[in-house]
């Protein structure tokens, strides 16, 4: 098109010899940069297909409805939990949450467990359950007692009766770390604190549907663990604690509103 109308163009203005050499040298360049344009395009689709994040067979399929298992002791899912969560990292559809304390002070040793968050799954964040609401009866002496987002009311056998929010942002606060339109897999230690936070999530209006307590990260076995204790490799000095590492979300309870009782 562009060739036809220089060289009507040329016509009607009576060109020389030479200035028709130079309408074929504009032709071609014209024609070269039109097959740059088409080469370079495909390149760039290209390298965008190589840029996309491919996922296995396991996360292209939807996910299964949460199905808790009733021999756990906290309701952890059957499908998706520690022993499988490998298959199911990576998805856009899905929000990762540990909801352990860096350091919790309760005695978790007591119980074979450990209080220090040593390390955590790549592609989880930290939201620590203690911050977000009073805890149910635990079997450990030394539980966490300070600010919370919710006042949490419990039975003894663990059915929450009532939650009520400390301040005026706890809401707010919840919608952001827990957003309402993507699957949440949560993970804690042995599963009590996820199991705490499903059920305050329920309570509060969350999609039951999209709530799953993937258990205890003191089993997990894995290949995707994030180790944040470094010990030295002479073993003489004390182990460092990598708190770089963690995707860690801070909740700085004296910029918040408190609520009156």
């Amino acid at each position: 098109m562009w060739g036809r109308s220089l060289i009507a163009c040329h016509r009607n203005w009576g060109g020389s010899l030479l200035s028709k050499a130079r309408l074929l040298i504009v032709i071609c360049i014209l024609l070269a940069s039109s097959c740059f344009v088409a080469c370079t395009t495909g390149g760039i689709k290209e390298g965008l297909d190589v840029l996309t994040p491919s996922y296995n067979n396991e996360n292209a399929k939807a996910l299964p409805l949460p199905d808790s298992d009733i021999d756990s002791l906290f309701g952890i899912d059957k499908n998706i939990n520690i022993s499988t969560i490998d298959s199911f990292l990576g998805r856009d559809d899905v929000e990762y949450i540990d909801v352990r304390l860096l350091f919790d002070p309760a005695d978790f040793a007591a119980i074979g467990g450990d209080a220090t968050l040593s390390r955590t799954i790549k592609g989880f964040r930290i939201v620590p359950y203690p911050f977000i609401a009073s805890l149910a009866p635990l079997p450990v002496d030394g539980a966490y007692m300070g600010n919370t987002l919710y006042k949490v009311h419990w039975q003894e056998d663990g059915t929450l009766l009532s939650a009520e929010p400390n301040f005026l942002e706890s809401l707010l606060i919840l919608e952001e770390l827990f957003p309402k339109n993507k699957a949440l897999f949560l993970m804690c230690g042995g599963g009590g604190y996820s199991a705490m936070m499903k059920s305050l999530l329920i309570y509060l209006g969350w999609d039951e549907d999209l709530l799953y307590n993937i258990g205890a990260n003191w089993e997990y076995k894995g290949a995707n663990s994030i180790e944040l204790v470094i010990y030295p490799e002479d073993a003489k000095g004390p182990p460092i604690y990598a708190t770089g590492r963690p995707n860690y979300a801070h909740i700085e309870f004296a910029l918040l509103n408190p609520l009156t009782p």
